[in-house]
């Protein structure tokens, strides 16, 4: 692809962009700092801050996953949603079992409002579960950090370009630091990907000539109506899948699975992207798309389509396929000139052993982990193609990462009003 557009940069741009560039040399110049592991008899503290579903089931995961691990203190910011995980965790929920008496959380250290979080991290615990909404992860990831905690964090982990610079510079910090950062890219710690993954880089489907993945779900996620007693913000917060700054469009929060898995073949983020989307379904909330249909550029020229959708009756459809000049791969095996498909060697799911691996890289008894850079990446390659379906446009990736000055971050983090711009119109949505 070519003639990607690139908007004029002026001097207060420029400024800023350079004041991002300056934050990351400082952090390149300081020295690594060792030793921040943890021995496996010595009980590990986690802290979870956002009490939704996923946010629940990661705690639950990460209790399980080896011995002396316990919930230390939760944050949300309703106190309903922390009653809820509370029940959930005592009574058990869907397929999860009870872990009661993995749980430690006193009245003190249950957490509410917009400064829950800076509470939570006051505590003295060891790792903390970042599942709030995508648009808080930044602001949450850095004060993680900041006070020297190991940190879990769902995917997506920003959804604009100002978002993914603070995650990058972010990360960086934490690994001078040694602290451990794993993002909820489960695909990352399953063994039929990673050997695949393996097999492709060795060049078993020849050169990579391109690929399409799908997040099609074939229904929409469910809202809560609102409540007389909520100010705007409030309903936001918690329909926060349908407002862009929450969770930066369906493209970005689901389809992001599959284009990290595109990612990981290629080895690394794409060069551009043009696409487009729009609203089949039309609702009266919200100022999200319910479809997008992404063409990736790769450095070597290779083209991938990226769907998602979510549109109640169509077709489900949720995966992806690698093209190479031997064979193709869907990511857990191969067809063609060197045939292959994975055996199960264990029965941990992705999700579950994400977080063992959290655990082995913070006890020191495995790799040192650090993923920050790379699901932020991931994260941007899914905000390039929202940004082109919802202007128009083909847009470099480099210029989204060192020049986009995009934030939807909302004038006031507080519980009262909060004007939602109208829904993108392409063509004359401008390029930021």
């Amino acid at each position: 692809m070519t003639n990607q557009d690139t908007p004029k940069t002026n001097r207060r741009d420029f400024i800023r962009a350079g004041a991002t560039a300056t934050t990351m040399a400082a952090l390149a110049s300081q020295p690594y700092a060792f030793g921040v592991h943890q021995k496996s008899e010595d009980k590990l503290k986690v802290g979870l801050i956002g009490c939704g579903g996923r946010g629940t089931q990661a705690v639950h995961q990460c209790l399980s996953a080896a011995p002396n691990v316990e919930l230390y203190a939760l944050a949300d910011f309703f106190s309903d949603k922390i009653e809820e995980t509370k029940e959930k965790l005592k009574n058990g929920f869907q397929s999860f079992r009870s872990i009661t008496k993995k749980v430690s959380v006193s009245k003190e250290r249950e957490f509410t409002g917009f400064d829950a979080y800076k509470k939570l991290l006051a505590t003295d615990i060891d790792v903390v579960i970042l599942a709030t909404q995508p648009g808080f992860r930044p602001i949450h990831f850095e004060a993680a950090i900041e006070a020297g905690k190991h940190v879990f964090m769902e995917k997506p982990v920003a959804v604009d370009p100002v978002g993914v610079r603070k995650i990058i510079a972010v990360s960086e910090l934490a690994r001078q630091k040694n602290l451990t950062v794993v993002a909820g890219t489960q695909r990352r710690h399953m063994d039929s990907y990673t050997e695949n993954m393996k097999r492709i880089h060795d060049g078993e489907i020849g050169e990579l000539r391109g690929g399409d993945c799908y997040f099609n779900w074939g229904k929409k996620i469910d809202r809560d109506e609102q409540n007389p007693a909520w100010s705007e913000m409030e309903f936001q917060i918690r329909n926060w899948y349908f407002h862009s700054w929450g969770s930066g469009d369906c493209l970005v929060e689901q389809a992001i699975h599959q284009i990290d898995v595109m990612n990981w073949a290629f080895g690394g983020p794409p060069v551009s992207a043009i696409g487009m989307g729009g609203l089949e379904q039309v609702h009266d909330y919200g100022n999200i798309y319910d479809h997008f249909a992404i063409i990736y550029e790769y450095p070597n020229g290779a083209r991938v389509t990226a769907m998602s959708s979510q549109i109640p009756g169509s077709s489900v459809r949720i995966g992806q396929n690698i093209v190479g000049a031997k064979g193709t791969s869907t990511g857990e095996k191969i067809s063609g000139v060197n045939s292959w498909k994975a055996e199960y060697r264990h029965h941990l799911t992705g999700q579950e052993q994400e977080h063992v691996d959290l655990i082995h890289s913070i006890r020191g008894e495995g790799p040192y982990l650090n993923t920050g850079k790379r699901i932020a990446e991931s994260t941007l390659t899914a905000i390039l193609g929202r940004m082109s379906a919802y202007t128009g446009r083909m847009i470099s990736y480099n210029w989204a990462l060192n020049g986009s000055q995009l934030d939807l971050t909302p004038a006031k983090w507080e519980i009262g009003d909060n004007p939602l711009p109208t829904r993108p119109v392409p063509g004359k949505e401008k390029l930021v």
